[in-house]
């Protein structure tokens, strides 16, 4: 007499099971999401504070520009929170599971890219010292992507630099960017079954961006490649990231 109530029982029990699995299914894609959108914030604050510092790194009349890593990490963390309104020196509930230790790696790597960089920053008599946003920005990516599953590329449908190619997946989507309003967030999809999660984060030309990539187009930089022609607001290209669902 009891076999049907207890096969209704199993079967409720099965549900919740499932439903429970479910949930923490696309918690864990959220929160994997919510980690791709502040390390690409994170890559972005980097690129913001060495634009804001290009007079200075490129002052031919100083020496030392105490544009130590130190001084870099702290300008970086400010302008971290002021994108993302999230303090890294501290624990916080804001972050997803994880996601602390990927932003110290990438932060860690982005000082080790300034620190490589502190006998070019600091020579007197030299300008243009080519440690610009974007080629700061492409040698963190890679210094992080090298030491996690995860990873971090700049990229843009004409490069300068063939390492930032876009595969496939990235060409598509910046195509169907160059025809969207401007947007910071990033587009997010996951791909192969739900096994990796790609984040593409715009990246558009600011005034200072078109001393190089401005007009008139085709004229030689002081970097020696053709500008762009690029008009401010324009998509310059974007931040691209890769996490597989076994990232830990």
């Amino acid at each position: 007499m009891l076999l049907v109530p207890n096969i209704i029982l199993s079967l409720g029990l099965m549900l919740i099971l499932l439903c429970a699995q479910s949930g923490l299914a696309q918690t864990s894609q959220k929160e994997t999401e919510r980690t791709a959108e502040l390390l690409a914030t994170l890559l972005d604050a980097g690129r913001v504070v060495v634009e804001q510092n290009q007079p200075l790194i490129n002052d031919p009349r100083r020496g030392d520009k105490g544009f130590s890593p130190d001084v870099f990490e702290r300008l970086v963390l400010d302008e971290f929170f002021h994108q993302a309104q999230i303090d890294l020196k501290t624990s916080s509930s804001s972050f997803p599971p994880h996601a602390k230790d990927l932003l110290t790696r990438l932060l860690l790597a982005s000082k080790e890219v300034v620190a490589d960089a502190q006998f070019v920053i600091n020579q007197r008599g030299i300008g243009y010292k080519n440690f610009i946003p974007a080629t700061f920005g492409s040698q963190a990516a890679r210094k992080f992507s090298k030491q996690s599953k995860v990873t971090i590329k700049q990229t843009t449908l004409d490069p300068r630099n063939l390492r930032n190619a876009p595969d496939a997946y990235e060409e598509t989507v910046l195509k169907r960017l160059a025809h969207q309003p401007a947007s910071t967030s990033p587009l997010v999809e996951w791909i192969d079954d739900g096994r990796l999660l790609r984040a593409m984060m715009p990246i558009y030309y600011s005034e200072d961006c078109l001393t190089c990539h401005g007009s008139p187009k085709g004229m030689l930089d002081i970097s020696g490649y053709p500008r762009e022609g690029a008009q401010v607001g324009e998509l310059a290209g974007a931040i691209s990231i890769q996490i597989p669902v076994d990232h830990r």
